[in-house]
């Protein structure tokens, strides 16, 4: 894993979303199946016809050891982008996760393989294969747009992109917010008067 990855791995999306300004966070329907659930890794791109499966298969063999795949699966919530077969298939050949604008199937026996699923939620039809999709291209997913190779980074809040072009600065931005979150937290917790202080100063600006 690129140390880049690590690092936003270990930062909450909401100081991921606050450094950007919170424009890149992908609808807060889209949540993991399991609050748990974290991940952190390259966009691979899959754009799809509403119903149409077949160039996520098609994602699953071309992606890299730790990419997430994001489907732009057009918001459908009737037919399933994946089951538990499909997702099994992508954990074992290494992909870092999976990010749906859709819905996905099987969803006991996707829980049970503890790989992070995100979308949102689930339905019982499957989708079919016509094959008109396309893999690695820019689309729009959630609301936001994602470029192949953007970082993707999920946990029990949501997903945020990180475009790769800003994405170092976006880290230095995101590691700031964390460590004033974490003094503020510390300082103040559990503290009536310094929270009262803290609050004047908020309610005076």
């Amino acid at each position: 894993m690129e140390n880049i990855i690590k690092e936003f791995r270990s930062i909450p999306t909401t100081c991921i979303s606050d450094a950007m300004d919170g424009l890149n966070n992908l609808h807060p329907t889209i949540k993991p199946l399991k609050e748990e659930y974290k991940l952190a890794g390259r966009a691979f791109t899959v754009k799809v016809p509403v119903g149409e499966n077949l160039s996520v298969l098609k994602a699953i063999s071309e992606a890299k050891p730790g990419d997430i795949l994001v489907v732009d699966a057009k918001g459908d919530q009737y037919r399933a982008i994946a089951g538990d077969f499909v997702v099994g298939m992508a954990q074992t050949l290494g992909i870092g996760g999976l990010v749906v604008d859709g819905v996905i199937r099987d969803i006991v026996g996707i829980k049970a393989l503890n790989f992070p699923v995100f979308s949102r939620g689930t339905t019982v039809a499957a989708s079919g294969k016509a094959g008109v999709g396309e893999v690695n291209v820019p689309i729009s997913c959630g609301g936001v747009p994602v470029n192949p190779g953007d970082i993707i980074v999920g946990d029990a809040d949501g997903v945020v992109v990180i475009p790769q072009a800003k994405e170092q600065q976006i880290l230095d931005d995101s590691l700031e917010k964390m460590k004033k979150d974490e003094s503020r937290e510390k300082n103040i917790s559990g503290n009536p008067e310094a929270i009262r202080k803290h609050l004047e100063q908020l309610l005076s600006k």
